[in-house]
């Protein structure tokens, strides 16, 4: 298919996917930044068991991953993401009628099944199914939409939380996933063509060391991810920066994210992922050695080298596996590799918490590690793509 006609082809699959993640990053994981007190108060719990519940919501869509990815492969995505808006519906229900811990933790339990069935992992399988290796345009594409999901969730959740109270404001975001999440992923997203042939019994790869690297990769990146999500204001504020500054300084990750998606899409989409990646995974130590040498005058700084960084990665978790591997099999792979991710993205906020009690600003020696030996695995891994049938294009 030519470009031009792909880009007319693909837009509107974008669009409607770019504008379902919103919905769905909105409406889940974003969520407790701004509803976990109320919550917490109105279940007779508190803020810290909140966001227990999310850490063992996150868990528990870790588990269903690779069962979700293989679905995916045999049946495309459409009805996967059809289930999403379904399920996170019902969760949101459920949290709003929630009254103490056991059901605010099933509550929870049913929004995880929705996360894993309806957040990034599920719509770049999709895409997969649907343009094989082709789809690292449309990836990045859905990425830079849903890129806003904090800027535009987390006003909503507040003007909502507001108006109706908290669970006035999560009853509308399941009737948002009902009235615009529904109808555009059945809609406008395609149902994909039958998966490829198996390839012949003659030409074996051995992939396990190729997916072991690219596991503990996304398993580093995100633990960083969950971390920073957390404690960055705190972490900004015990680097010297005043309360305002600090909170100034993390509303620019949002930004550079989006920002460094549009770098990656215009100038680096016709090399390898891997070039890409190497680049994101230098830029988080990059800012921890400027928040060293300038102290709170690097705050800015170091947030948008994070933010640029988080953002391209949030992209090679989608095309990283395409390269190397090809579209055969790419849901249930990407299942099996963002398990470990997610696990590791859910204990963050808790383990690194720990290790700024314990350690102060050192602590961010464990993350810049972490980002530095995820690079020497990247080093590792080889550049060249699996043989495998491409998905129409």
């Amino acid at each position: 298919m030519p470009g031009a006609e792909r880009g007319r082809h693909t837009l509107p699959v974008v669009l409607a996917l770019g504008t379902t993640q919103t919905l769905a990053w909105a409406s889940s994981y974003y969520i407790p930044a701004i509803l976990a007190e109320p919550i917490g108060r109105g279940t007779g719990t508190s803020a810290t068991m909140v966001f227990a519940a999310v850490s063992a919501a996150l868990l528990f869509a870790a588990g269903f991953g690779p069962l979700v990815g293989r679905i995916i492969d045999m049946r495309g995505g459409r009805i996967v993401l059809i289930a999403s808006n379904l399920t996170l519906a019902a969760g949101l229900v459920a949290l709003a009628l929630a009254q103490g811990p056991v059901s605010l933790f099933a509550a929870w339990a049913v929004l995880g099944l929705g996360m894993a069935l309806g957040l990034y992992d599920t719509a770049f399988a999709t895409l997969a199914g649907l343009y094989g290796n082709a789809a690292r345009g449309p990836i990045t594409g859905i990425t830079l939409l849903a890129g806003f999901a904090s800027t535009i969730g987390w006003p909503l959740s507040a003007l909502f939380a507001e108006a109706l109270g908290w669970r006035g404001a999560c009853l509308v975001w399941a009737g948002l996933h009902l009235v615009i999440g529904l109808p555009l992923n059945a809609l406008l997203v395609p149902q994909a063509p039958p998966p490829p042939p198996k390839p012949p019994s003659g030409e074996p790869r051995d992939q396990r060391r190729e997916m072991v690297l690219l596991a503990y990769i996304f398993a580093s990146a995100w633990f960083v991810t969950g971390a920073m999500a957390t404690h960055l204001p705190h972490l900004l504020q015990m680097a010297g920066a005043s309360r305002t500054a600090a909170i100034a300084s993390a509303a620019l990750v949002g930004p550079a994210q989006v920002l460094a998606r549009v770098v990656e899409f215009l100038f680096l989409r016709h090399t390898h992922p891997l070039v890409s990646t190497r680049i994101a995974t230098l830029l988080h130590p990059l800012g921890v050695a400027l928040l060293a040498v300038l102290g709170a005058p690097g705050a800015a700084g170091f947030a948008l080298l994070y933010g640029a960084g988080n953002g391209i990665l949030t992209i090679s978790r989608g095309t990283l596996p395409l390269a190397i591997f090809g579209p055969l099999g790419y849901g249930a792979r990407t299942g099996w590799l963002g398990a470990p991710a997610r696990a590791t993205q859910a204990l963050a906020p808790l383990l690194f918490g720990l290790l700024l009690n314990w350690f102060g600003l050192y602590a961010l020696v464990v993350s810049a590690g972490l980002c530095l030996s995820a690079l020497g695995a990247l080093f590792m891994l080889r550049s060249r793509r699996a043989p495998q049938s491409s998905a129409a294009a």
